[in-house]
């Protein structure tokens, strides 16, 4: 049956399939259904046999398919039975390739709840609900309102009026339009990641986790939560200052009114959001209805004044405005019933009530003024408010345009009666406390569970929340500044207005619907943030990457954060005890300008990196605007307060370090791996560019490792060496091969890679594992040699431990593959490492306290013995090492000259090391010499007979066999009379050569003693025991002794000659490490 659906407006994906059913025709049960015939079939059938399998299982928990799966809610296919026959081609991997109805069924039936809200309440109420199904919301009631509530609040009702008239309308102006792009393009960016894919619970955290990484998600994560608490101090601070300023301002119990009344507050929120998050959720409409109706309120005043401004009044004294709440006019003397009397404002600036008394200076000398405090849109009042009005703390308030006369002598007894700023304004300050006023757009990315289409509603009503509340911002920026007198706006809490807040006297139909939907709103602002908080933080420590944070990841039986809650509170707590709204409001603006940095470049990194799971719904997004709106975010930080600013990178750079070094291992996917991989690739493609210089070489070493029996690794302390010599710096390429089969010792390799890696990591050792499964070790070690490395990251350097036991082997493969191993790294233009006595190096943790690395410079290699000690004593083990070079000299060279030069050499290469030459002239071979050279011939000799005879014993069993084979058919046949054929034997090369074999076996043990030495051989192991002797007298007690290594000899006859010559040479000596260079030079004395 063809089935079509309408695409989505923008979706390229087609939509139209078919879904047959094949029908089994093999057991003929099924009459209906004539033979190879097959019907379509109902897609919802599909599906309903899909669940009633899946329904049958266990669930699993929420962990095991969050991140283990790339579907979502994938469940576990063990254990489903597969009884038809028309997929057996299929059937043994239905278990890791799910049939396409199964995944389509799971992918119809997932379901996302918000965190903590739905399941909360049903377990508060004790009762198990019927799973119905609940009409999730739309773009209207699901994004736009909750952005609405939660961007509207405490500094549009208290401070912006105070902004306005400080700032100017011009500066006003450019300070919201900087905040509200910042947090459009925020927005755009953060539609993008909500748009790619489905954004379970914890909203902004999890989108920036997931497209950063662990390390950035929990610094921006845990930055987003201190923000989020910091909002709710901010709030509770608002709510008293609304409480204590205008509702109730008689009630004082101390003179730290704010903190008193705040903790008290804060501690009766708690308690609401500790009973159940239900109150708070059933409350937000009420919130919301008091903020509507503020702002109507507002408009609706400044519509009136076009007809009939309010009748509130300034009073000003010259040009200085005064706090009219403590007296009902505005003049010096009154008439009452035809007699001139002073008023209260004479009683306070004068030292009694008569027309004679001595008054203050600045009384006497200037009238009083009374102007209206809302001269409405048509006054002109905007002229003068356009520009901007900044001053010191304590600065009187005053109307410029209106005349005053100083005192010459200025009085403070009466200031109090005077309106004054109570903190130094300027242009940043102000910055940082409006952005408060325009965070809250995360609103609905938390709520994308509830929502029917949350990749069609979150960038929609976002992006339009952002845009009504930056016209209403806007909006109101003008029309205060078009309203409202310019003394007045500059009045922060409205003294010169009988202690009325200034957009309540611009409201109508009165003052209280402000006051009443204000302290309402930040109420319920609070609650929200209480109620977010420690959600925000419950997900963090669910993660567990963090590990001191898990214990908040426990909360009640029915999931409640209440451990999460108290920390949160605690946290709220510093806000309030601050006790300043304006102060509180920078740190605020810290922590969620860091978030929706961090956002911007999640979404930046994710487009420029293209990567292949990057497929956003939302297609209004460009990797410019991202980085544009990460720069609007960071300089904002600077502008609001550099030292906050610094405070917030530092605290989320040190939680991001925790988290690398203490923190869980998690792979996400996310953009910051893919940002690694590339620039990974750009630098390998660069360094392939160019040949390396010889001063920026370094070992990258090729380490190659044996593996006993358990597949653990044999020598450690070879990856302890690599480690000292490395620092960790470079590459350093940890390798082993295993004999056989790749199909038959796969497991064995894997577990081999990860005891590899076991190791290096108690070893320190920084770098790649790699185990391979070759036909032979020799191919192996080969292989690995020629590929190891990635383009320009290769290695240049090989390290492995001398062949211990090659003389006690049954065989000769381990001098062999020795041998072959030391031919290719010389053919590869690759330095040799070779360590004697391996496991008797230091371990990382022991520190030499004295001795000496001793360098024996015979031939030069490229410099590479001198730059291995220098190396080696960067590292605390060898770092108290003194180096020591020591160079032979010839029968015709000047030892004397040779040690200046050598002083000046190691001057320019920057090197500080003791130097000696050793003489060594030419001396008779002495007998010792002699008769070692015959034993190892005697050996050799001896082994090749010893192969030679096991060969010919081989052939000889052979023979034997086939001469009884034959011997016993020709007597059956003489037993049945047959007659015998004449039989002609023909002699061959081979059998000529067995004869001649069988002959000298008798001889070959008398040859053997009767034998003279090679005397190429005699003169190799003249200058081995010599150069031992030398070497053994002066560096017997040194930590280590590095030697230059001889190479094998070109004829492979003499391999195992090398290999004693080689034992010769290191006799004596406990550590001792065989250097060969690559080929090049690796230090230079040039900068």
């Amino acid at each position: 049956m063809k089935m079509s659906q309408t695409p989505e407006r923008g979706s390229k994906m087609p939509t139209n399939f078919t879904v047959v059913k094949v029908e089994d025709v093999g057991d003929g049960s099924n009459t209906g259904a004539a033979a190879g015939e097959s019907r379509p079939i109902s897609l919802d059938n599909v599906f309903q046999e899909e669940r009633d399998v899946d329904n049958s299982q266990e669930p699993e928990s929420d962990e095991s398919h969050k991140e283990s799966t790339p579907f979502i809610n994938s469940n576990n296919d063990e254990g489903r039975i597969y009884e038809g026959k028309n997929m057996a081609l299929y059937e043994e991997e239905i278990d890791s390739t799910p049939m396409v109805a199964s995944l389509l069924s799971k992918l119809a039936n997932y379901t996302n709840l918000t965190q903590g809200v739905r399941e909360h309440e049903e377990a508060e109420d004790g009762v198990r609900r019927v799973a119905v199904m609940v009409p999730q919301m739309g773009t209207f009631i699901g994004v736009y309102l909750p952005c609405m509530q939660n961007i509207l609040g405490v500094i549009l009702f208290l401070r912006l009026t105070w902004i306005v008239g400080t700032a100017g309308i011009l500066e006003s102006f450019a300070i919201v339009s900087m905040c509200c792009i910042c947090t459009l393009l925020t927005a755009i960016s953060m539609s993008a990641i909500a748009t790619n894919g489905v954004v379970p619970a914890g909203g902004s955290y999890y989108m920036i986790s997931r497209s950063l990484g662990p390390e950035f998600g929990g610094a921006v994560g845990l930055c987003f939560y201190l923000g989020t608490t910091f909002a709710g101090s901010l709030y509770i601070l608002g709510t008293i200052e609304i409480l204590l300023m205008y509702i109730v301002p008689t009630a004082t119990v101390h003179k730290d009114n704010m903190r008193v009344y705040g903790t008290c507050c804060l501690l009766l929120m708690a308690l609401v959001v500790f009973v159940g998050v239900k109150y708070v959720n059933k409350l937000a409409l009420v919130f919301l209805s008091c903020v509507v109706l503020s702002i109507m309120a507002t408009y609706a005043g400044a519509i009136k004044t076009l007809i009939e401004p309010p009748e509130f009044s300034v009073c000003l004294l010259g040009n200085r405005s005064l706090k009219n709440e403590i007296f009902p006019s505005c003049a010096k003397t009154e008439v009452v019933k035809n007699i001139s009397v002073t008023t209260d404002l004479w009683k306070h600036f004068c030292d009694s009530e008569y027309s004679n008394a001595t008054c203050d200076e600045f009384f006497t000398l200037n009238n009083l003024t009374e102007i209206p405090a809302i001269p409405g849109l048509l006054s002109g009042v905007i002229k003068d408010n356009l520009w901007s009005n900044y001053g010191p703390a304590n600065m009187e308030i005053e109307k410029k345009d209106l005349p005053s006369q100083s005192p010459q002598i200025p009085s403070n007894d009466r200031n109090q009666y005077f309106v004054f700023s109570d903190i130094a304004t300027y242009f940043t300050l102000l910055v940082g406390i409006y952005f408060p006023s325009v965070t809250g757009i995360m609103a609905g990315s938390n709520r994308s569970g509830d929502l029917r289409d949350a990749q069609r509603s979150i960038p929609i009503g976002t992006i339009l929340a952002i845009l009504t509340s930056s016209f209403l911002y806007m909006t109101f920026v003008v029309l205060f500044g078009a309203c409202i007198e310019g003394v007045v706006l500059r009045d922060k809490f409205g003294f010169s207005v009988k202690k009325t807040p200034v957009i309540g006297v611009l409201a109508w139909p009165s003052p209280w619907v402000i006051v009443i939907g204000s302290f309402f709103s930040c109420c319920g602002a609070a609650l929200q943030s209480l109620t977010g908080a420690p959600r925000l933080l419950q997900a963090i420590a669910r993660d567990g990457i963090i590990p001191f944070l898990q214990v908040f990841g426990h909360g009640k039986r029915n999931g409640e954060p209440t451990w999460a809650l108290l920390l949160t509170v605690g946290i709220c707590e510093i806000g309030i005890l601050i006790a300043s709204l304006d102060e509180v409001a920078p740190i605020l603006s810290m922590f969620f300008l860091m978030c929706y940095l961090f956002v911007n470049l999640a979404c930046a990194v994710q487009t420029l990196l293209r990567t292949p799971n990057w497929r956003p719904r939302f297609k209004f997004y460009h990797w410019t605007l991202s980085f544009l709106g990460m720069s609007l975010c960071l300089s904002l930080m600077f502008i609001c307060s550099w030292y906050y600013a610094l405070i917030a990178i530092v605290i989320a750079g040190c939680i991001y370090k925790y988290i690398e070094y203490r923190g869980a291992v998690k792979e996400w996917g996310d953009g910051i791996r893919g940002l690694s991989l590339n620039a990974a690739r750009y630098a390998l493609i660069r360094l392939e560019e160019a040949p390396l210089h010889t001063k920026n070489w370094r070992p990258q070493v090729l380490v190659l490792c044996k593996l006993n029996a358990d597949l653990e690794v044999k020598h450690p302390r070879l990856l302890s060496f690599t480690s000292q010599l490395k620092a960790g710096k470079g590459l350093t390429i940890v390798c082993s091969v295993l004999e056989g089969t790749y199909m038959t010792r796969k497991e064995d390799a894997n577990l081999g890679e990860t005891k590899m890696k076991v190791t290096m990591a108690a070893e320190r050792t920084k770098g790649f594992s790699h185990v391979i499964v070759s036909s032979s070790l020799r191919d192996g070690f080969s292989i690995l040699i020629q590929s190891a490395g990635l383009g320009g990251m290769k290695h240049n350097a090989v390290l492995m431990a001398w062949p211990a036991g090659w003389r006690q082997a049954r065989d000769s493969l381990a001098r062999r593959n020795f041998i072959e191993t030391v031919r290719e790294t010389t053919e590869a233009n690759q330095a040799l490492l070779v360590a004697k006595n391996i496991d008797h190096f230091p371990k990382n943790q022991e520190r030499l306290k004295e001795g000496a690395i001793d360098v024996w410079w015979i031939v030069h290699d490229g410099g590479l013995l001198m730059l291995l000690p220098f190396l080696l004593m960067q590292h605390k083990v060898w770092r108290k090492c003194k180096m020591r070079i020591f160079t032979v000299a010839q029968l015709d060279d000047n030892s004397i000259q040779m040690k200046k030069d050598l002083q000046v050499f190691l001057y320019h290469l920057r090197l500080d090391a003791e130097v000696e030459v050793v003489e060594m002239h030419d001396s008779d071979i002495s007998a010792f010499t002699y008769e070692k050279t015959l034993k190892m011939e005697q050996r050799s000799q001896m082994l090749k007979e010893m192969q030679l005879s096991r060969t010919e014993r081989e052939r000889e069993a052979q023979l034997i066999h086939d001469r009884n084979t034959a011997s016993h058919s020709v007597t059956n046949e003489k037993a049945a009379g047959a007659t015998p054929d004449r039989v002609h034997m023909t002699w061959t090369k081979d059998k000529l050569l067995n004869e001649r074999n069988k002959h000298r076996e008798g001889m070959a043990v008398k040859d053997m003693f009767n034998m003279k030495p090679n005397q190429s051989n005699v003169r190799r192991m003249h200058t081995a025991v010599k150069l031992n002797e030398v070497v053994v007298k002066k560096s017997k007690d040194s930590q280590l002794v590095l030697l230059n290594m001889p190479g094998p000899p070109k004829n492979k006859k003499g391999d195992e000659n090398y290999m004693e010559f080689l034992e010769v040479l290191m006799e004596g000596l406990d550590r001792v490490l065989l250097v060969r260079g690559g080929g090049r030079e690796v230090i230079t004395i040039y900068s």
